[in-house]
């Protein structure tokens, strides 16, 4: 049978130990510095010697302290790596998907519900993913905008991504043919600046240079712009989809181009067989059909 001290007084000298004070210890344990002073003083006694000299300028340890310390870390350490191991080995299945702010928050959080519904067994975690992120080996999948190819990972078509204005409906009142834009904020993106190009083209207008407006990092700043009036931005499916089902964007024209890239679910070979992915991938295929 094993004789230990107090648990939380060890761990009060320990964590005293490595910041040199009691109040760092009681930032780390989130106790008052009283506290730690307090089961430190109760494991001196508890041990008979004492651990620190307290100085007006924080702790000096002892010989004994000097000793005691590096093993006590070397054991709160091993605790924490094996509690951290266990805690991985879930049952429960852990979907991580790799998305960029955009699609996640104009497509993707608005129908975690439904996946909810769908698959409540599976935790869903959304990672910071995207054509400018690099993709990480501890997620499940992620859906990327681009030609399909990326070198490592299996990618699946989802859809193509077409390019058409979207506005206000009171902004489409004065949109009677697409020359009309020269009068209004055309909201850019920045790292797509062939949008409005591709789309005009395709239109036959020609445009002065200044009439393109405002700069925006992403496709979701400047969808909210367009909504708040500030301009027409480009619409790019699916961001689009449910601001034109409830009728906050409207499209004034019925010309639509391709962007010349297309929706991926990409993902390592490995986790083919992944039940999260598996669950996942047949969601989105009904979801995207469901709304094409």
């Amino acid at each position: 049978m094993r004789r230990l001290p107090s648990l939380n007084g060890l761990r009060a000298f320990e964590a005293a130990a490595r910041h040199g004070s009691f109040v760092g210890a009681s930032r780390e344990l989130n106790v008052t510095q009283a506290a730690v002073s307090r089961m430190v003083r109760l494991l001196e006694a508890r041990l008979g010697l004492e651990l620190f000299e307290r100085l007006p300028n924080g702790l000096a340890l002892t010989a004994q302290a000097k000793a005691l310390q590096p093993s006590l870390t070397a054991a709160f350490d091993s605790i924490a790596a094996s509690v951290e191991q266990v805690a991985a080995m879930r049952t429960t299945p852990v979907l991580t998907i790799g998305v960029g702010p955009s699609f996640a928050v104009r497509w993707m959080i608005p129908r975690l519900a439904s996946f909810y519904g769908a698959h409540p067994d599976i935790e869903v975690r959304l990672a910071t993913g995207g054509a400018i992120n690099p993709f990480k080996d501890d997620w499940t999948c992620g859906i990327l905008l681009g030609n399909g190819d990326w070198p490592g990972l299996a990618a699946e078509p989802l859809f193509s991504a077409d390019l058409f204005p979207v506005c206000t409906a009171a902004t489409a009142r004065r949109l009677g043919k697409p020359l009309d834009l020269a009068n209004e904020n055309l909201l850019q993106v920045v790292h797509s600046p062939e949008d409005w190009p591709l789309w005009l083209a395709a239109a036959g207008v020609k445009l002065r240079r200044k009439a393109l407006g405002p700069s925006f990092a992403n496709y979701g700043m400047a969808l909210q712009a367009a909504l708040d009036g500030v301009g027409v931005a480009i619409g790019l499916r699916p961001y689009v989809e449910d601001d034109l089902a409830m009728r906050r964007l409207v499209a004034p024209f019925a010309i639509s181009v391709p962007k010349g890239r297309a929706w991926y679910l990409v993902y390592r070979p490995f986790r083919e067989t992944d039940p999260g992915l598996i669950a996942f991938r047949g969601w989105l295929r009904r979801s995207f059909q469901a709304s094409s």
